[in-house]
């Protein structure tokens, strides 16, 4: 096995400082790399619930646009009383039991009366992983039988 020595007689290689700021560049290149991975992850959770709850506000939504609404008659959308506030579990792919609820709040505002219009604001509040409170809001204006 032949050695290589310099013109100096020196053995070549690297020296141990070297090889120990060769590593800590190694380490914090993988450790970047991994948090960035993370990130990602946790941004793509919060993109789904934040999708799930929407769809949930939605739906809401679409109930209250449901609801009968004659001037003269009868009237479901301003004295409902179905708009109550219960949790729901929010349309996730899941497994086991990591169940994330939204509850949805619907606020029916009379805007004017003639001509008669009403406000329609659907509010689908959840939790991100037990962290933070968030909001999904949808409003839509609705006049008699639409």
């Amino acid at each position: 096995m032949k050695l290589n020595v310099s013109k100096w007689g020196k053995i070549k290689g690297f020296t141990m400082v070297e090889m120990i700021v060769a590593m800590a560049i190694a380490g914090i290149t993988v450790a970047g790399v991994a948090s960035g991975f993370m990130q990602i992850f946790v941004q793509g959770q919060s993109s789904a619930y934040s999708l799930a709850a929407h769809s949930q506000a939605m739906r809401g939504l679409e109930q209250a646009r449901a609801a009968k609404w004659d001037p003269a008659g009868k009237d479901e959308l301003g004295s409902n009383t179905n708009w109550l506030t219960q949790p729901e579990i929010l349309d996730l792919p899941m497994s086991g039991n990591n169940i994330t609820y939204g509850t949805n709040r619907v606020y029916v505002t009379t805007i004017s009366t003639k001509p008669p219009l009403r406000q329609i604001k659907v509010e689908c509040t959840w939790n991100f992983m037990n962290r933070r409170t968030f909001t999904n809001s949808i409003v839509t204006y609705r006049a008699p039988d639409q």
